[in-house]
């Protein structure tokens, strides 16, 4: 298996847990250190979506956690399908704030502030390929424990907020911070966050 963008390795140590052979595949040195150190057992590879160091058909299955928005994605695609096996799935994941839930929807409408998530499942599912079937997608909800502190460091290290104005993201970060300690479901240490899972999956033509 390959965890592609793996970051510093949250997706990689899932798999790892249920017992599978996984390559993680990292272009951040900082990122990577991180994984190295947290799964010194777990092969961990330079590399980027669009030029992927594995050989030819080399893995059953690509995994993408909260990545696809970086790649340049026919690129990547062609890279995804050379590594993979005839058969083998490409599978992009996304976890969002479940915005069915009330306070959820205010909370992550708050920190938009009028912009768009950077990459939504409707896109990729009309990504095509002619390495790949069609994207299938579904969707899984969970919770995760958090606290205001643990939950803003998070936050923090979103794409939209590292790209911004120091000034942008010290004022975005503040508004919900007094948002989480104004309210009922947050204001009084740890919470259950509520999220949504959504995978797709591509697989690979014979």
């Amino acid at each position: 298996m390959l965890d592609l963008g793996a970051g510093t390795g949250k997706l990689t140590l899932g798999l790892g847990a249920l017992g599978l052979d996984v390559t993680a595949v990292e272009p951040d040195p900082e990122m990577r250190a991180e994984l190295e150190r947290a799964m010194p057992s777990v092969t961990s590879l330079a590399g980027r979506a669009e030029r992927i160091p594995l050989p030819d058909a080399a893995v059953d299955a690509v995994f993408v956690g909260q990545a696809f928005h970086w790649f340049d994605v026919p690129v990547a695609m062609t890279e995804i399908g050379r590594v993979l096996r005839p058969g083998g799935v490409c599978v992009p994941m996304w976890n969002y704030e479940d915005e069915s839930v009330p306070w959820i929807a205010e909370f992550t409408a708050l920190g938009r502030d009028g912009a768009r998530r950077p990459t939504s499942t409707e896109d990729v599912r009309e990504v095509t390929h002619p390495a790949f079937e069609p994207f299938e997608s579904g969707r899984f909800r969970h919770g995760q424990r958090r606290t205001a502190d643990s939950l803003l460091e998070t936050i923090a290290t979103y794409s939209k907020v590292i790209v911004s104005a120091p000034g942008e993201s010290a004022a975005l970060l503040g508004r919900l911070r007094r948002f989480l300690a104004e309210n009922p479901a947050t204001a009084n240490g740890e919470f259950d966050l509520p999220l949504v899972t959504t995978a797709l999956r591509a697989r690979r033509r014979p």
